[in-house]
């Protein structure tokens, strides 16, 4: 029976227009336009004939949504992971094998994700590595922006690859064996496994890297990341930019049978007019290690100072300078350590003592770089103005400015040292809890296991490892509430009754309809390419299960009446509604959108050639394959 425009349809469709117009334009922010949206709904239901738009008593339902609650416990999970330091690690890895460019970081970063999403929530996978993606941007400079929309969407694309990757495909089964109860026996279908879709899939995710490594440079957008003077940029350009002293940051290989073996630390910086703030021996790092430290060879040194004078010392001891730090890039990461500033107060118990009166790296985990005095910069590194000084055994004076290579971990407790004030004030005040991974990996696979060995709801399953995290203090209470990004939250839960006011009026059902009926008496291709491009255009304004329990059924009416494969119809919807990349209403594009500062026209542009590509791929792929 024909289904007619009806009042309530043409106020959904009217609220669809807004909502897209509002999205694309951002006259507000995004969230906030999906607030209003919610708001509008519960208010025009209270219209007479209007009241299919929305529940009122169900109006905010959305906040307690299995997709909401499972994102809020995956962030809390990945802040877990990220707490233990273990997110790092794995930034460090990537770096190892893929540089620091884009062409080669970007596969790797979005192959794992992809794999990862294909047993997991792609939305899981997603926040997963948004702390490792985020660490590896600061490493390399690349913007955020050019990092986290390839990784979203091989997330996305990476739920094709098995029936368990995303909800669609976790539904499928489910609804050709309801579907069959009203088949034929001739047209009944079977039931596909798990890995039946790896193919497309695989097709798709390489599609996606693919896409990016060629056309990234001109398709993904490039929003400047937001760091802060010390910790954003490089030691070296720190130094230069407030203290003109022209200092590099380098690793330097002492070979075994080195004659500066039994040397100590003090004795080669005073000689040569640089510092030594990290040496590594035997598997041992030690961080700005005692100045009376004796070279044992073979190590590693970290050392400032100008490279061509580190280079000519090297050259005359017969040592090997590296381009880039090595054993000493994660432990001096912009993220991890860095310059800070601290000012001598008058009462402070220092006045009148040296660093090495103090042993100031020892007792406080200070390499001195600089004593900034009266408008005067004292250093062991010669600038324009001064000669090398020998801040070592330089007394300190009430109102001296002491600028040290630190970590962030040590600054933040010499915060409350009443013997400093801390200048410097944009560093990560992160406290890492190595010493927890174990717990952290513990809950991270009891989650997993549950997720895939059990029939236990997701949220739920995600939660008991967000909550073992917590009771395990592997985070803080507040440090959980602080992980969760609640723009997203609200993004995803006010857009909710929207979807369904779109499926409870039959205005989507409607919209079916009008677009079958332009297909009447197209080709079996033709057919399967138009359900794609409907599944496609209804996930983008309703969640992908709802847009896969509506079009499943009317997917195989159409092949069965058309003489096509009705399994093949139903798979073409399944994996069509993770075509989702033009609007950030997916749940991995709202949750990328804010950490990068993408704009609604930024997934236009990108998602625009990736929804074309998906489009063309799936479909070759699923009539080869099947």
């Amino acid at each position: 029976m024909p289904i007619e425009l009806t009042l309530e349809m043409m106020v959904v469709l009217g609220i669809l227009g807004v909502t897209v117009a509002l999205f694309v334009t951002e006259v507000f922010r995004i969230d906030f336009s999906a607030i209003l949206v919610m708001v509008a709904l519960g208010l025009l239901s209270q219209v007479p004939g209007l009241s299919n738009l929305a529940d009122p008593n169900h109006l905010f339902d959305g906040f307690a949504s299995n997709a909401v609650i499972s994102i809020i416990a995956v962030m809390i999970i990945g802040a877990g992971l990220d707490k233990t330091g273990l997110m790092s690690k794995v930034a460090a890895t990537i770096l190892k094998y893929g540089g620091k460019t884009e062409v080669r970081i970007i596969p790797i970063i979005s192959g794992t994700v992809g794999v990862i999403s294909s047993f997991m929530q792609n939305v899981g996978a997603a926040a997963l590595f948004l702390p490792v993606v985020s660490r590896i941007s600061v490493r390399t400079g690349l913007p955020l922006s050019r990092l986290l929309m390839p990784m979203g969407f091989c997330a996305i694309l990476g739920g094709t690859m098995t029936l368990v990757g995303s909800s669609p495909l976790i539904l499928l089964n489910d609804l050709i064996i309801t579907s069959n109860e009203t088949l034929a026996p001739a047209d009944q279908m079977a039931t596909f496994s798990l890995f039946s879709v790896t193919p497309v899939g695989i097709c798709l995710l390489l599609t996606g890297i693919l896409y990016f490594m060629l056309l990234g440079r001109w398709v993904l957008p490039d929003n400047a990341s937001k760091g802060d003077a010390s910790s954003g940029q490089s030691v070296g350009d720190y130094l230069k930019k407030i203290y003109r002293l022209k200092s590099d940051l380098v690793e330097v290989v002492v070979p075994e049978g080195s004659i500066l073996r039994g040397q100590t630390f003090a004795d080669i910086m005073l000689a040569h007019n640089l510092y030594i703030i990290g040496s590594y021996h035997k598997g041992q790092r030690w961080f700005t290690p005692v100045l009376s430290t004796q070279i044992q060879d073979p190590c590693r040194l970290a050392i400032m100072g100008r490279r061509k004078v580190i280079q000519e010392i090297a050259d005359t001891y017969g040592l090997q300078v590296l381009p880039e730090l090595d054993v000493f890039a994660e432990a001096y990461a912009p993220t991890v350590a860095g310059v800070a500033e601290m000012v001598i107060p008058p009462d402070s118990d220092l006045v009148g003592k040296s660093a090495r009166d103090v042993v100031m790296r020892k007792t406080y985990g200070l390499g001195l770089l600089a004593i900034h005095r009266g408008g005067d910069t004292l250093s062991l590194v010669e600038t324009e103005e001064h000669e090398a000084t020998n801040i070592g055994n330089e007394p300190f004076k009430a109102g001296d400015t002491l600028v040290a290579f630190t970590s962030w971990e040590n600054l933040a407790r010499l915060t409350k040292d009443r013997d400093f004030v801390v200048v410097t004030s944009d560093f990560p005040m992160e406290e890492l809890r190595p010493h927890k991974v174990g717990w952290a990996l513990l809950f991270f696979v009891i989650s997993v296991s549950l997720i895939l060995f059990t029939d236990l709801r997701l949220s739920l399953a995600l939660l008991v490892g967000a909550g073992g995290m917590i009771a395990t203090n592997v985070l803080r209470i507040d440090e959980a509430y602080e992980a969760v990004s609640w723009s997203t939250v609200f993004l995803l839960a006010s857009l909710i009754p929207l979807g369904q006011a779109v499926q409870n009026t039959g205005t989507a059902a409607w919209i079916a309809q009008q677009i079958l009926a332009l297909l009447d008496g197209w080709p079996i291709w033709g057919l399967q390419a138009g359900i794609a491009v409907l599944a496609t255009a209804f996930t983008l304004v309703m969640s992908n299960v709802g847009a896969t329990v509506l079009l499943v059924p009317l997917a195989v009416s159409i092949a069965v009446a058309a003489g096509g494969d009705p399994a093949i119809f139903a798979l073409t919807v399944a994996i069509s509604t993770s075509n989702s990349f033009l609007i950030p209403t997916h749940q991995v594009n709202a949750l990328i959108m804010g950490p990068a500062g993408y704009k609604v026209t930024d997934f236009m542009k990108s998602g625009g050639i990736m929804t074309i590509l998906f489009l063309i791929v799936s479909m070759v792929m699923m009539n080869v394959v099947f």
